[in-house]
């Protein structure tokens, strides 16, 4: 069938992976196209992969979910990433959402809640499980949604006057994920030009190296 959404689950249970996997499979317009251990091979195989989405446990032998979803991220911004765990600790599911992922359900949702999770992060938009929607994304001090650690890191370079290019050399990324990156940036803090970025940096000590967080 074509315009399928492939899914990759990422989970060291494989009988929690092989019953997720029996789930999604009933649906026509969903292809499970591997079930991976940890948050690694996930890694090593995303090229080789290209998932849609990916359900991603968060607590994983090697790498856990949380690092490998903002490394996923890094290399494909369009990717969708959906927490699926037990955990419903609001600090959890706040550092889930700083990290990029779309959504975060519990592993004892009902069945067809996967499905619907999927769906919704596929239209582009956001999904918490009824356990989960009490947290929103966390906001730093100004009341702003805060910036991930890779964000701040890129705050850094480009109101330093690095372009998009030169920030994705010394970081390894692409220009295209530098540019969302910087999207986000704007986006988060309210601001719509690289100068504002700028005073902003200086205003909170970013440039000066006083360790200020964002």
């Amino acid at each position: 069938m074509t315009n399928q959404t492939r899914v990759v689950i990422v989970d060291d249970h494989p009988m929690v992976a092989e019953g997720i996997q029996s789930i999604l499979e009933s649906y026509d317009d969903i292809s499970v196209i591997a079930t991976l251990p940890n948050g690694r091979a996930m890694i090593d195989q995303l090229d080789r992969l290209n998932p849609d989405v990916i359900l991603m446990d968060l607590n994983m032998p090697d790498i856990g979910g949380l690092t490998a979803t903002e490394i996923v991220l890094e290399r494909r911004p369009e990717t969708r990433i959906v927490i699926l765990t037990m955990h419903d600790n609001p600090e959890y599911i706040a550092s889930a959402l700083s990290h990029g992922a779309m959504g975060y359900l519990l592993k004892d949702v009902p069945t067809d809640e996967i499905k619907q999770a999927i769906d919704v992060v596929m239209g582009g938009e956001r999904y918490l499980c009824t356990g989960a929607q009490g947290s929103i994304a966390p906001k730093d001090d100004g009341g702003r949604e805060a910036l991930t650690e890779r964000e701040q890191t890129i705050l850094l370079q480009l109101a330093s006057g690095n372009s998009n290019k030169q920030v994705a050399g010394q970081l390894d990324i692409s220009v295209r994920t530098v540019e969302t990156h910087r999207k986000n940036i704007k986006r988060k803090l309210g601001i719509s030009s690289t100068a504002g970025l700028t005073r902003y940096a200086m205003e909170h000590g970013v440039l000066q190296g006083t360790g200020a967080r964002l």
